[in-house]
């Protein structure tokens, strides 16, 4: 068994498409960071690391796991074939300073264990999501409004609602990068920013992040004074319908299990559970 690491996230995808592809829904996210690093790398603070574990000599040879990160964040495990090779990634990851891993729930304990046994920084749990797949929208209840394209003209909007959901969803926002994402939300490179308006904005989600055969939505945010009349599940709904007939054969989102209500709304719309995913913090080194 043995590591590969790449510098080009092309020749990354040349090694590790057709094992990622395979279980395309389960990396949903891997694609589309993978997206993210063709179409606006200045969305990371530093060089990937990317990697594929493989079992077999060159002819032979077969990939069993996958990782890539991208600073700031954590490192983002694949399904894994064989368990052994977390432990190499472990090892090969050990003075990199991660601030954590994300990834399916087996791998991503296996990996805390070896990341202790080899003396990283203490791990904690910090957060439990499921991801989702959708190949047919099951259409809400009617709302009033209507789903449009988030401008420049939106940006103030657009910003404070980033800003919120980044606190909601992860506890903090860092105020520059949360002006980073706005820009590149409005700036359209491989990404799109819809609203859902009711006599002005009344909810938000994003569109990106494509695999080879589908696309993630999300983030979605609502404030909370327009919450529990639809305007989510509406736009939702809406925005993957349009990606569908466009030819995307997959639509994938991502939530926090700690929120039921997101959890059901999704589901209602057609939205069926692929995979549960552990995400967990490091100690600075």
């Amino acid at each position: 068994m043995e590591l590969r690491r790449f510098a080009a996230v092309g020749d990354f995808l040349d090694a590790a498409g057709a094992f990622l592809v395979g279980r395309e829904a389960e990396h949903n996210l891997m694609f589309g960071v993978s997206a993210t690093l063709r179409e606006t790398p200045e969305a990371y603070s530093g060089p990937p690391y990317l990697a594929v574990v493989v079992d077999g000599d060159d002819d032979g040879a077969r990939v069993v796991a996958a990782a890539i990160q991208t600073p700031p964040f954590r490192l983002i495990l694949s399904e894994v074939d064989d368990p052994a090779a977390v432990r190499l990634i472990a090892a090969d990851v050990r003075h990199r300073g991660l601030p954590g891993v994300l990834g399916p729930v087996e791998p991503a304990r296996a990996f805390v264990e070896a990341w202790t046994e080899l003396g990283g920084p203490a791990a904690t749990h910090q957060m439990s999501e499921r991801s989702y797949r959708l190949t047919k929208v099951r259409p809400p209840r009617p709302v009033a409004g209507r789903v449009r394209v988030a401008t420049d003209d939106d940006r103030p909007l657009v910003r404070d609602w980033v800003e919120a959901f980044m606190r909601e969803a992860f506890g903090d926002a860092d105020l520059d990068e949360v002006g980073a994402v706005t820009d590149r939300w409005l700036a359209r490179r491989g990404r799109t920013m819809y609203l859902w308006d009711d006599d002005g904005p009344v909810s938000m989600t994003g569109v990106g992040g494509p695999t080879p055969n589908g696309i993630r939505i999300g983030p979605v945010y609502t404030p909370p004074a327009a919450r529990g009349r639809g305007y989510a599940s509406a736009l939702v709904a809406a925005v993957s319908q349009a990606e569908l007939d466009a030819g995307r054969r997959f639509c994938f989102l991502f939530t926090d299990l700690a929120n039921p209500t997101s959890n059901h709304i999704y589901q209602a719309i057609g939205y069926e559970p692929v995979r549960d995913i552990d995400a967990y913090g490091f100690e600075p080194a």
